[in-house]
């Protein structure tokens, strides 16, 4: 650990190698909340890798008889699907890596693509048969005939982002829409490649569709028309096998047998940068991150890479002593201590005066943590993991308190203490809510459930009678914590959805909104309070109040750090620009003058309020070594 002042340390940068199949990588795939990725092989295995330090998760996924061509997680991450020249197609829990149930079986020939519906509820697969079916995600029925009318195998196959519409790419070198519901073809086919189409993509606001083709071209649709929008992308010297848009819909990525990625200005077409070079090996197949930050392709030279999607240069690979970084920071009651969590599975005591570590690290967990808080009184922490499991820690020893609380069975992504200490809550990737009692570590009551997808949030109100939750299906709730029943309607984030935070007095929440945008809600109502605040340029990433109630601070993906007067929305001072990784946590001290920050390039940074919107530098940084 080093213990810097207002100044900034970089990696020695090496290209980023995941290792581990030994054939071909035909298709990744990104888990909704960004921090897995898969792969499938033609060594007819399945990999699943943590998506920061591209460390392996788990053993390979085993089943198929023959090469896997295809692989997609579902909407809410519990699942994955993969399609196979063994003609089967197989769902997997992602958590333990076990199939769920018996292959699906149907197709006559190798499947080329699978895909989840948008609600979760089915599966669409495309084969060398000329079909593509669809089929119950919970059953693993098929439900209804298969669409037919392609002439030669169907190579991709993609939902349209509302689940309506079905759209397939064809060896018959067309794409074909068709109604989700009915199967029935909408519109003509689209043509104008002259070669075999072998992958799709919609734009995330479901008005275009993108193509890559054999005949080195890629072409964008109207999606509703089937009509060419513009001239096709031309660049790439070879086949192409894989195109993707970006999650804001600016930019297309394609890979090619040129050993090639080319990003692409969606509107206008042209080139942005240079081609991202490095692979071998025919580029197979290319996926954005959810939060558009980095791109990562897999080829058939049998490695992944990854990209900064801004620069197009390989992102650095940290040198063996910077292997983990910081996911969840917090401050002690009384201000003078700060702790962090880390991907390596430990949490670490910091003196936030002199930024020294206080004794060893804290150890128990065996995956990452994901959150952290300190009680009420400041005598314990609480930990949230990877590994499924939450924790209590003496703050002053170090030492863990009682057995380890269990109960999900997913990450858990949110811990927080009730303001009496005596409750805690934790959210998770399972979707439920658990409270718990944070001195015998019983769980309290039924998992709160309603929300569809994964827990990114969850806080006490101030006065310890609410809890209000926000998730990935870009749903606020509040809930009644004395009979885990939900308070009125879910409030709609749309697009945001990630974060929240109680104002001090209880009386607003304010949460991350659409169009990387802040707004505050009436607490009790639910109702919109103000227009959302405006100036981030990217998705929103961590919120809190300050204690004093008077400002919000914001952190983005467009490596900014915002003050917001929380009664005016207005910003307090200039954005703090610049910064070198994601943050990935920040909390204000009890005092409300400063703010601690933690970074994925492994440090840890403080800022003086007053002075950050003057000068824009931390007054300390602590980094990994």
């Amino acid at each position: 650990m080093r213990v810097s002042e207002g100044q900034m340390t970089e990696w020695p940068k090496s290209a980023d190698l995941w290792k581990g199949h030994t054939d071909a990588i035909m298709a990744i795939a990104y888990s909704p909340d960004g921090l897995n990725v898969v792969s499938a092989s033609h060594d007819r295995t399945l990999r699943i890798w943590d998506a920061s330090t591209g460390a392996p998760v788990g053993e390979p996924l085993k089943g198929h008889t023959r090469e896997i061509t295809s692989v997609a997680y579902s909407p809410d991450g519990r699942n994955i699907v993969s399609g196979s020249w063994d003609n089967t197609i197989r769902i997997w829990d992602a958590a333990t890596g076990k199939p769920v149930d018996e292959p699906l079986t149907g197709h006559l020939e190798v499947v080329r693509s699978v895909a989840y519906s948008p609600d979760n509820r089915t599966i669409i697969s495309g084969s060398d048969d000329n079909t593509v079916r669809i089929w119950d995600a919970t059953t693993g029925a098929p439900v209804g005939k298969p669409l037919k009318g392609h002439v030669a195998g169907v190579t991709c196959v993609v939902y349209s982002p509302d689940g309506l519409n079905i759209v397939s790419s064809s060896c018959d070198d067309t794409l074909r829409k068709w109604d989700a519901v009915t199967g029935a073809p909408v519109n003509e086919p689209f043509m104008g490649h002259i070669h075999v189409v072998t992958c799709i993509a919609y734009s995330p606001d479901g008005r275009n569709i993108a193509s890559a083709s054999h005949d080195g071209t890629v072409r964008i649709w109207n999606a509703a028309t089937g009509a060419p929008v513009g001239e096709p992308l031309t660049g790439h010297t070879g086949r192409l096998e894989c195109v993707a848009y970006s999650p804001d819909g600016q930019n297309i990525v394609s890979g090619s047998w040129d050993f090639e990625i080319r990003i692409w200005d969606a509107k206008r077409g042209t080139p942005v940068g240079d081609p991202l070079k490095g692979h071998t090996g025919s580029i197979e197949s290319v996926a954005y991150s959810p939060d558009g930050q980095t791109i990562i392709s897999s080829s058939s030279d049998k490695t992944i890479r990854m990209w900064d999607a801004a620069t197009g240069k390989p992102i650095a690979e940290p040198a063996r002593s910077h292997a983990y970084f910081f996911i969840s920071v917090a401050y002690s009651p009384d201000g003078l201590n700060v702790v962090s969590g880390s991907n390596d599975g430990t949490l670490q005591i910091w003196d936030a005066t002199t930024g020294a570590p206080i004794g060893e690290p804290l150890k128990g967990h065996t995956r990452g943590i994901l959150s952290v808080a300190y009680s009420p009184d400041g005598r314990n922490i609480v930990s949230g993991s990877e590994d499924y499991s939450i924790r209590i820690w003496d703050a002053a020893t170090g030492t863990s308190v009682g057995q380890p609380l269990e109960g999900h069975t997913s990450n858990v992504n949110c811990v927080a203490y009730s303001p009496h200490g005596l409750s805690i809550v934790s959210g998770s990737r399972d979707c439920t809510i658990r409270m718990w009692n944070a001195v015998t570590g019983a769980l309290v009551g039924e998992p709160l459930e309603g929300h569809k997808f994964a827990i990114t949030s969850v806080k006490y109100s101030p006065d310890g009678q609410k809890i209000v939750s926000v998730s990935l299906d870009g749903t606020v709730r509040m809930w009644d914590v004395a009979t885990g029943s939900p308070i009125g309607e879910p409030l709609k984030a749309r697009g945001g959805g990630t974060r929240i935070a109680y104002s001090p007095d209880g009386l607003n929440v304010v949460s991350d909104f659409s169009n990387n945008t802040l707004q505050i809600w009436d607490a009790m109502t639910g109702a919109p309070i103000g227009k959302p605040f405006k100036g981030h340029t990217h998705w929103i990433n961590n919120i809190a109040y300050s204690p004093d109630g008077r400002n919000i601070v914001s952190t983005s993906h467009d490596k900014t750090i915002r003050v917001w007067d929380a009664a005016t929305g207005t910003p307090v001072g200039a954005p703090l620009k610049g910064l070198t990784g994601k943050s990935t946590s920040i909390a204000y001290s009890p005092d409300s003058q400063r703010i601690v920050s933690c970074y994925s390039d492994g440090t840890i940074r403080f800022w003086n309020v007053q002075q950050m919107s003057n000068n824009g530098k931390c007054f300390m940084q602590m980094t990994l070594l």
